[in-house]
């Protein structure tokens, strides 16, 4: 048993000397020019007027488009687009990458905002793992972006429907590389980065299993030789000189899965209040009519709101017009498991349109069973008084 277990500890170091051999003689790949963007998508308020918004924001602002690099459409954009606001600011650093002097502030009309650090990035692509490490769970851009939001969210007063931001925050990071220092091609950089590239994407610098790597780059596309896009669920690489395109459905599709989750969490409260409306008795006549119709109002606005909230980020951007860009909303919205959030979210509205229905008939039921009482006390009194007389 000994002699085996010194045998398998040499040949696990033996791997690990030869996996080393081979990254150290692997072809190193410079990047020339690129931005690390951090996003930190918020729900700030039930919804947000961008027409009223737009004057009282006192940085520079701007309508949001989706810029095309390639032939679609005019009405492939946002609707309606948000509103974009670029604050100047000291530049902050994690650990030693500093971000640009700028943050950017996307708000859309359906209460969410999204908050976005730029990191130049430069050298050799393995020292995007370092910058990954730093980012991920970074608690200082984490506060930092849910301060910038609440002050922006006072600017805006009244712009701003029920404003306050939720707790629950969606962060992604993308890796955009502009340029290799070499030329590029998508078929060799993957061969030859697979391993490097999950351990950017995961944020983690152990030795992934085959397994693991290949789950971590299956997410890709291409629209030619010289670009490539790898979403991940915490990162994607995207390599393209322009890019701005996909870069704007990733982040949107965050956007999206934030407001999955939080109208997600806003239903299971939403059902827990309509049972307990469901279950709680009322035995005073005097005020059954009052209660209904109370009850079913308050279930009616829990309805309202959510279905009103599902159906403003499922209508927000339309992908029909760009074939690539909608492979690319497709893939990440697998990666992000959109579908299946859609599916419970849905489920969860016809639950609280049966509850709902069941509270109306209940309703209906007491109001027949007065009715039937006050006949049968009528009848009773008509008897009554021909007794009398």
């Amino acid at each position: 048993m000994c002699s085996l277990a010194i045998r398998d500890d040499k040949l696990a170091v033996m791997a690990k000397v030869e996996l080393g051999r081979e990254l150290s003689t692997a072809p190193k790949w410079i990047i020339q020019n690129g931005t690390c963007f951090v996003i930190f998508a918020y729900d700030a308020a039930r919804s947000i007027n961008l027409e009223l918004a737009e004057p009282r924001v006192h940085e520079a602002t701007q309508r949001q488009t989706m810029p095309h690099k390639r032939r679609a459409p005019s009405y492939f954009e946002y609707q309606p687009p948000p509103l974009r606001v670029s604050q100047d600011t000291e530049p902050v650093h994690v650990g030693k990458f500093p971000a640009r002097g700028s943050v950017d502030l996307l708000l859309y009309d359906f209460g969410a905002v999204t908050v976005t650090y730029s990191f130049p990035i430069a050298g050799p692509f393995g020292d995007l793992l370092q910058l990954s490490e730093e980012l991920y769970d970074n608690e200082l851009l984490l506060s930092d972006s849910r301060l910038r939001v609440n002050q922006l969210l006072q600017v805006m007063g009244e712009a701003a429907t029920q404003a306050g931001v939720a707790p629950v925050v969606e962060d992604y990071v993308i890796f955009h590389i502009e340029s290799f220092a070499q030329p590029f091609d998508t078929g060799r950089f993957c061969s030859e980065q697979c391993r490097q590239i999950a351990q950017i994407l995961r944020a983690e610098r152990q030795i992934l299993s085959d397994q693991e790597i290949d789950d971590a780059i299956s997410t890709r596309i291409s629209f030619g030789t010289e670009d490539l896009t790898i979403a991940d669920w915490n990162a994607a690489l995207l390599v393209d000189r322009e890019g701005e395109d996909v870069r704007a459905v990733l982040d949107f599709a965050n956007v999206e899965l934030l407001e999955m989750r939080y109208l997600d969490q806003r239903l299971d409260r939403a059902l827990d209040q309509a049972y307990d409306t469901l279950s709680r008795p009322s035995f005073n006549l005097l005020r059954v009519f009052g209660y209904y119709s109370a009850a079913l109002r308050r279930v009616a606005e829990l309805q309202v709101d959510n279905a009103t909230l599902f159906e403003g980020v499922n209508n927000t951007l339309k992908l029909l017009g760009d074939q690539y860009l909608a492979r690319v909303y497709r893939l990440v919205n697998r990666r992000f498991h959109l579908d299946e959030w859609d599916a419970s979210i849905l489920r969860k509205l016809q639950t609280l349109e049966s509850i709902y229905e069941k509270i109306s008939d209940q309703a209906a039921n007491r109001r027949m069973e007065i009715l039937e009482w006050v006949i049968i006390i009528l009848i009773a009194a008509s008897i009554a008084l021909e007794f009398i007389h």
